[in-house]
């Protein structure tokens, strides 16, 4: 399923301010969309998309808001622009954010994506959609995130992401 947004989706959507007082990844999933599409954390579901127009993550820098997408277990968020903060947050964190004109896509359409390629397939409208993963992006996004990354490589593997 596609969870489908318009513009200018600000972090307060994502995850509304009063519901931040967790670092818990889990308890912050169960307050995505809490208040802007309450079903979501109830019928999210692994595999699912987040697809959105520009500007997504607008707003704060508030990084509790690619925290709960992260870990409300979706595919990726496909948007045709992000604000840069969010997109940054992202990248630290694994969340995959895929560059896309989304105009074409509904909820109820079936997306597969597929990195390596990179493409994303609409299977119910038998469109292929160009789309963007910046390298960085996708290294990070394998490593599970800078810690991870971090962890794996030690602070001396930093220079190496620059060639991303």
């Amino acid at each position: 399923m596609n969870w489908k947004f318009g513009d200018n989706i600000n972090t307060d959507l994502i995850t509304p301010g009063r519901y931040n007082i967790t670092t818990d990844p889990q308890e912050l999933a169960k307050a995505c969309f809490i208040e802007y599409r309450p079903e979501f954390r109830h019928k999210v579901q692994p595999g699912d998309f987040v697809v959105a127009g520009e500007n997504f993550g607008c707003g704060s820098s508030r990084e509790t808001a690619a925290i709960a997408l992260k870990h409300s277990n979706i595919t990726a968020v496909v948007a045709k622009s992000y604000a840069r903060i969010f997109f940054r947050n992202a990248i630290n964190l694994g969340l995959l954010c895929v560059i896309a004109d989304t105009g074409s896509i509904e909820e109820t359409d079936q997306l597969e994506l597929d990195i390596d390629g990179p493409r994303l397939r609409n299977k119910t409208r038998g469109q292929e959609i160009k789309i963007q993963i910046p390298s960085m992006m996708l290294r990070l996004y394998h490593e599970g995130g800078i810690i991870e990354y971090l962890k794996k490589n030690g602070l001396s593997a930093l220079a190496d992401l620059e060639k991303f």
